[in-house]
């Protein structure tokens, strides 16, 4: 699709979306595959002056309900095929549901479109789990959007010449910034759903891919399950980076390996503030382990519990400030107010403005690179997704006749981290059987691979389960 087609199936849908009355500000949830049509849709959705929602299609019918209904999404745009396994669970929301593989949608009217939107509107709504209950829509204005495509392309360099290979989903920030960087920069993108590495090394090749972004989980099947990556030539591919948690020393060495002539750049960022640092590829031998530096134009800092800046070697929270920060959590100000807080060292009055509180411990050199140590809560990203305990634990506790259920992250050399299962049952339970019952309920990469069984949770000094405790234990030698 040339941009001039993408710019006319843009206008349909956005006049398909004025004709449904869709107005200004009115929430549209897009469930579509990767494709041009979920393309289209998130452009025509801007063009007709909505928000658009991207909802990951590996999502069960109840998770996208509660996404629909928090959203308060005024219409789904979604396929067929969807729509008819969706239809059942989202009985009683207020929602119009519109099919973009039907016969008359190309023969839609393009209608007048508002023209009074500004960059500080409401442009998406990511949904992102967060370290307690369910999935919290993080909110980006359309100034936010741009300011992360001119940031990221600036220091990966990319321009018209580039080709990107998207394998990343859009419901996932930096999936949805590849998109928009190739539109920016009229460059190309290249969708893939792929099942094996193989398929991304043919990728690279027959499209001559010039940037290639992946999560941990792509990146160690590249390097250990793909034996075509040693054998084929990628001259085309200028750079490599990474999202979704970080890469182990051990992959990075092997990417290198692979790939002598292309730079990698590890990268770390939160939905809440889309990029944060960026390590660049000349510093990766000098500094193992290093997230970097901020990214152009923020300003990104630890401080410790008592609010102080650290110093260097000491262990603090990564708080990020700069045109990246979201504007909070939709119709969440609490949980917002937990996460975007005043500059801790300068006053409104001098310049100071809303800062984004990562969660993230982070220790910083003397030299200023910073280096990530551990989650400050019991969130879990694995395979790219950032997943909440307490949602899988709620799951297993409907599921099975248990006292408690405690979810952890253990290291998955794939993943980055595996789900574990810790639990106390009250009967006899037959683990099997209930990942099982799982898999009904949650997408398959938030299924624990396991669930262990145990006389009694680890408790800490305030009677929490400890689940730092629960992790050392595990990762030790002879642990579970």
């Amino acid at each position: 699709m040339t941009r001039e087609e993408l710019q006319g199936a843009a206008a349909i849908c956005a006049g398909r979306l004025a004709g449904a009355g869709l107005e200004r500000g009115d929430r549209v949830a897009i469930a579509l595959p990767k494709s041009l049509e979920e393309c289209w849709a998130i452009f025509g959705t801007s063009l007709a002056g909505g928000v658009f929602v991207p909802v990951n299609v590996l999502l069960k019918p109840q998770q996208v309900r509660h996404i629909l209904a928090d959203c308060g999404a005024r219409i789904l745009l979604t396929s067929e095929a969807l729509a008819a396994s969706l239809g059942p669970g989202l009985a009683g929301l207020d929602i119009v549901i519109m099919t973009v593989d039907g016969a008359d949608w190309q023969a839609a009217p393009v209608a007048s479109l508002p023209a009074d939107g500004i960059g500080e509107d409401l442009a998406a709504i990511l949904y992102t789990s967060g370290s307690t209950g369910r999935p919290k829509g993080v909110m980006l204005s359309h100034r936010n959007l741009v300011a992360g495509t001119r940031i990221v392309r600036t220091y990966l360099g990319i321009n018209a010449e580039d080709r990107i290979l998207s394998l990343l989903p859009f419901s996932f920030d930096y999936g949805l910034n590849q998109l928009l960087t190739a539109v920016e920069q009229g460059g190309l993108v290249v969708l893939l759903t792929f099942q094996f590495g193989d398929q991304i090394v043919r990728a690279i090749r027959d499209h001559g891919i010039t940037g290639l972004a992946g999560v941990p989980t792509i990146w160690a099947i590249l390097t250990r399950a793909t034996p075509s990556l040693a054998r084929t030539a990628l001259p085309s591919l200028r750079y490599i980076t990474n999202s979704g948690g970080a890469v182990p020393t051990d992959t990075v060495r092997r990417l290198r390996e692979r790939l002598p002539d292309t730079r990698i750049f590890l990268m770390y960022g939160l939905t809440e503030a889309f990029r944060s640092t960026y390590l660049p590829p000349d510093e990766i031998d000098r500094r193992p382990g290093s997230i970097g530096k901020a990214i152009p134009e923020c300003e990104v800092f630890a401080v410790t519990a008592e609010g102080r800046p650290v110093k260097p070697g000491e262990a603090g929270i990564l708080v990020h400030r700069g045109p990246t920060v979201s504007l909070g959590y939709w119709g969440k100000p609490e949980a917002t107010a937990e996460v975007l807080k005043p500059h801790p060292f300068i006053p409104a009055d001098r310049g100071g403005d809303m800062v984004c509180y990562s969660g993230d411990l982070v220790t910083q050199d003397g030299d200023g690179y910073f280096y990530f140590v551990a989650r400050n809560d019991t969130m879990i990203k694995s395979s790219g997704h950032r997943i909440s305990s307490t949602e899988v634990e709620e799951c297993l506790m409907g599921l099975a006749p248990f006292q408690q259920v405690a979810v952890i992250g253990l290291p998955d050399p794939f993943a980055g981290q595996k789900v574990h299962a810790v639990a106390v049952a009250s009967e006899p339970v037959d683990p099997a059987v209930v990942l099982g019952r799982a898999a009904d309920h949650l997408p398959p990469y938030m299924v624990p691979r396991a669930i262990e069984l145990v006389a009694s949770l680890p408790v800490t000094p305030n009677g929490k389960v400890d689940y730092v405790g629960l992790v050392a234990e595990r990762i030790q030698p002879g642990g579970a």
